[in-house]
Formats: C-alpha cells, structure tokens, sequence
C-alpha cells in the first residue's frame, strides 16, 4: 500500500518541504511509501462555498474506488499515534492500494470530502496552517509504520 500526503496549497515552503522529504526519505525503505501531491488553490472569486467544491471536486477525482480517503479536518476524530497505526493497518489488511490523507485549501474542505471520507482526522481541536499540518502528519505516518512494522523510532 501506499500513502498519499495530498494537500492544497501553494507550497514551497523551504523549511516544510525540507521536513517533508525527511520522511518521505524514511518511508520509502519501508512498507509505507509516501508521495506529497500539491493541487493548486481554487481562485477566490467571492464565494467561498465554490471554492471548497472545486477543490472537493478535485482531491475526489484523484481518489479510485479501491482507495481510502482520511480528510484532515478539525472536526475530525484525534486518534493517537497507535489509533492512526491501527488505520494503516486495517486499510493494508482490506487490500486498499493507496491511503489518500488530504488536506483542504485556505477555507478547508468542501463537505463532499468528509462525506466520502472513510476517516476525518483532526491533528489537534486547534486549526493549524497547512505547512504545519503536513510536516506533522508526515512525522505521524513515519511513526505509525514503525508501531505496524517495527523499528526503534516510537517508543
């Protein structure tokens, strides 16, 4: 199985692109190989809600059938790092191709992604920005793996 990181943004944030790869370095020795995907913003013309649809529309059509989609969103669940290895693991267990942890633009994410969303993850009850959110989550799956398949890095 692989992981997908797929964030809108802008992106190259020096530091965060920088964290990112570190563990997109680690994970690519492992059983977890993640890959970062940048979509562009949606153009604010105004109206927020069409904002959060074109680019709902966009993460979606990147999503197969067979795939699972965990939207990061604060109104998601918390898990802990042993809860999200549980996640990764259930998702390899059903034979899922890829695991999609996508994270939503400047307004967040339309309600089409939570409601197709097979998890909603929430990395904290407090919005965080997105470069933030990404070194993060890259850290957290890098951890997870190594609770699933070993290794000295969570202890």
């Amino acid at each position: 199985m692989k992981a997908v990181l797929l964030r809108v943004g802008r992106g190259k944030v020096r530091w965060a692109d920088q964290a990112v790869a570190e563990y997109v370095k680690r994970l690519r020795v492992g059983k977890l190989p993640l890959e970062e995907v940048l979509l562009p913003t949606t153009r604010f013309r105004g109206d927020v809600d069409a904002v959060r649809e074109d680019e709902a529309a966009r993460i979606l059509a990147r999503v197969g059938p067979r795939d699972r989609l965990i939207a990061v969103d604060e109104r998601g669940q918390t898990p802990s790092t042993e809860e999200l290895a549980g996640w990764i693991d259930a998702s390899t267990r059903v034979g899922a191709p890829r695991l999609f942890f996508a994270i939503g633009g400047p307004y967040g994410h339309g309600k089409a992604v939570r409601d197709a969303a097979w998890r909603v993850l929430a990395l904290s009850s407090m919005v965080t920005n997105h470069e933030l959110a990404r070194v993060f989550l890259a850290e957290q799956l890098y951890r997870a793996s190594t609770v699933i398949w070993g290794g000295k890095y969570h202890h």
